[in-house]
């Protein structure tokens, strides 16, 4: 569930509703307020995490599949050079 859709189905409570609270009670809903404040900067910042990761996944995978490339062309190079060396070998 994302957090806008949690926000969106929550009712705000009204301040008249909190002041007919007892008072340990009231606390207990500001500690819980504020660990649902804290749940949510945390699921935030999680998301961020996770796009920076997405993103820096692919580009390392970019990089890889680059490398890859630039792996196979040095492999056919050498192996041209292989057979031409072998091909000087035989003719001397």
């Amino acid at each position: 569930m994302e957090t806008d859709e949690l926000h969106e189905t929550v009712a705000p409570a009204e301040v008249s509703d909190l002041e007919n609270i007892p008072e340990t009670a009231a606390t207990g809903l500001a500690i819980l307020a504020e660990r649902l404040d804290r749940v949510a900067a945390l699921c935030e910042r999680l998301k961020q995490d996770k796009r920076f990761l997405r993103e820096q996944n692919r580009t390392l995978q970019a990089e890889c599949a680059a490398l890859r490339e630039q792996n196979e062309q040095s492999r056919s190079r050498i192996e041209a050079m292989i057979v031409r060396l072998k091909g000087l070998e035989q003719a001397s």
